[in-house]
């Protein structure tokens, strides 16, 4: 019988402003396929409590200035 595998060569997550797959560095798939890189994203704890993770691009669209809560990420 042969078995296949698929290794997938990244961990992703999408982004809760822009809704794209962001790229998550030292999952399990990167220790099986020795894949290198940084993450492409962080998560946030907002002023009003909430986790967010975002793509970098969409962290350099957040407002300036003033405490960035869960209704500017909708926004984006």
């Amino acid at each position: 019988m042969l078995v296949q595998w698929q290794v997938s060569l990244m961990t992703t997550q999408p982004c809760d402003g822009c809704g794209e797959d962001v790229r998550i560095a030292g999952g399990i798939s990167d220790f099986w396929s020795q894949a290198g890189g940084s993450t492409g994203g962080v998560t946030l704890e907002l002023a009003d409590g909430s986790e967010h993770f975002l793509c970098f691009d969409c962290v350099e669209r957040l407002p300036d200035g003033r405490d960035v809560t869960a209704a500017d990420i909708d926004d984006l």
